[in-house]
């Protein structure tokens, strides 16, 4: 059984509010859950301390016996020193796409020939 460190959102429309909770990773999102580890609530400011409260012993223990973090749960056990988690970064992303930049160098193509054209 593989076990994962997860979100499930509760809360009302337009008002989410997340446990932490360690589950089966088969089991569906706001589904069966083995136990809360902590809560999350992104309403509330992100200099406030119960943003996020997390159950350390207990953490400590399901990542002993495997369990892996999600993406979002990694991010807060870092910042409580529980986890060590690796900065991304994707300088791709920012690049424009193929037809984007066939766009820009046409319009760059115009500009010149216009520019030519004045002198």
């Amino acid at each position: 059984m593989s076990l994962k460190i997860r979100l499930a959102r509760g809360g009302s429309k337009k008002r989410p509010f997340y446990r932490v909770v360690v589950t089966d990773s088969h089991s569906p999102r706001d589904g069966r859950f083995i136990e809360k580890v902590g809560t999350y609530n992104p309403m509330l400011a992100k200099d406030s301390a119960e943003r996020v409260t997390l159950d350390t012993d207990r953490i400590r223990h399901w990542l002993s016996v495997g369990a892996q973090p999600t993406d979002r749960v990694a991010r807060f056990l870092d910042a409580a020193g529980l986890a060590k988690r690796d900065a991304r970064s994707n300088p791709e992303k920012a690049v424009p796409g193929k037809k984007a930049q066939e766009r820009a160098a046409e319009k760059a193509k115009k500009a010149e020939a216009a520019t030519e054209a004045a002198e």
